[in-house]
């Protein structure tokens, strides 16, 4: 692993101004001496192929950076793992997948896989087709058409899948930049903006401020990826709990393992985002959150009273079929608020699409195939034309 010579602009070194906003929106650059990130320059090429030209983004057991692929002649992602064993489980996922399906429409599978030899441990990099931003840093940018074709998508992605769904695994794809020079895919995707981290590191690395891409850069269709945390059905799992929270079934805060049943409520909580530009609950922890289930849906079943383990209040109402509920807060307050553009009759395809799918009880709630086929989904899809 050697500098290329071939890229002239690595980007730009913040000035002491500009440091916090880099700090800001990029990893914690303490990961980096704790020996959980493998650092990266701007410029540098891994595994004599591919010559890193941006960051992608991070999470914490990761760094993505967009790469060219000098053999291939593309631009891809490479998602560079934290050392941690539960990593290879997202590397074995993928292939069992990619055995599993007839075709990987819609789903982001690594197209190859190597190691990087760090100062006491390996890290796992995939490399993957290059995508765009994530669903929830870039929705309401898009008409309410594009996100009806977006959610149509996602659900025949996941009719084939997954376990613990969120807007952060849906990402937009980019339109190709393969034949443009580094200057302008720059021009495109704004010059990478950086810091130096610390000198006392075992090899050079740079914190990288995201790439922002253009609005024209990014396309219409969506795609599934990001399964470290997937899982087969029913697998029982000592971390019950989904994060981000308000995409997280209430039977998982109740104690209970993930199911296919509990990625449709995840589905059913992105698909209300695509249609009404917000997130449909909300709150600042799980407790918060169910709070707002409840005052939307109505009370959950009493007998999962008493197994509530997420942290916060466990709270007797929400259990309670003779509590006050705030009517400003119910399902139907929320869509008519959200959209007050839309007709009664398309109000009432939306409630029923959302009904079936937030059903408290996990078999109650339609399968992905089966809202495909269902009568109210099929009409709202029609309605925008997809």
């Amino acid at each position: 692993m050697s500098m290329n010579s071939d890229i002239t602009d690595g980007g730009d070194f913040a000035d002491s101004d500009d440091e916090f906003e880099v700090e800001q929106v990029s990893e914690n650059r303490q990961r980096y001496l704790e020996g959980f990130y493998y650092p990266i320059c701007i410029g540098e090429t891994l595994a004599d192929r591919y010559r890193i030209e941006h960051k992608l983004g991070y999470g914490g057991f990761s760094t993505v950076w967009m790469a060219y692929d000098m053999l291939a002649k593309k631009d891809v992602a490479l998602k560079i793992m934290t050392p941690e064993e539960s990593n290879e489980h997202e590397c074995k996922m993928q292939t069992d997948i990619a055995r599993s399906i007839h075709h990987d429409s819609h789903l982001i599978l690594y197209e190859n896989t190597f190691r990087l030899r760090g100062s006491r441990v390996d890290y796992r990099v995939l490399v993957l087709p290059l995508q765009g931003p994530n669903l929830r840093d870039h929705i309401r940018q898009k008409p309410v058409a594009v996100r009806m074709s977006a959610a149509k998508q996602l659900l025949q992605a996941i009719s084939r899948l997954l376990d613990n769904l969120s807007s952060a695994n849906v990402m937009w794809s980019l339109q190709p930049m393969n034949n443009s020079s580094v200057a302008a895919k720059y021009e495109q995707i704004g010059r990478p903006k950086k810091i130096r981290l610390d000198p006392d590191l075992w090899r050079a690395g740079e914190l990288v401020m995201p790439m922002k891409a253009q609005e024209s850069l990014i396309r219409d269709d969506v795609s599934l990826g990001d399964f470290r945390l997937a899982i087969k059905s029913c697998t029982p799992v000592s971390q019950k709990l989904q994060s981000p929270a308000i995409y997280c079934a209430p039977k998982r805060v109740h104690d209970q393992d993930p199911t296919f049943a509990t990625d449709m409520w995840s589905y059913m909580c992105i698909f209300a985002e695509f249609y009404m530009g917000y997130a449909l609950f909300y709150g600042s922890g799980n407790s918060s959150i169910v709070s707002c289930i409840v005052h939307s849906l109505g009370p959950l079943p009493t007998a999962w009273k008493g197994t509530y383990k997420a942290g916060g209040m466990d709270n007797d109402w929400w259990y309670d079929r003779d509590h006050q509920l705030d009517p400003t807060a119910s399902l139907e307050a929320k869509v008519a608020r959200l959209r007050p553009d839309v007709d009664t009759a398309e109000r009432e395809l939306v409630l029923s699409i959302l009904r079936k799918g937030l059903s408290y009880q996990p078999q109650d709630r339609l399968t992905a195939r089966e809202l495909l086929e269902d009568a109210s989904f099929k009409a709202l899809m029609e309605t925008y034309r997809v």
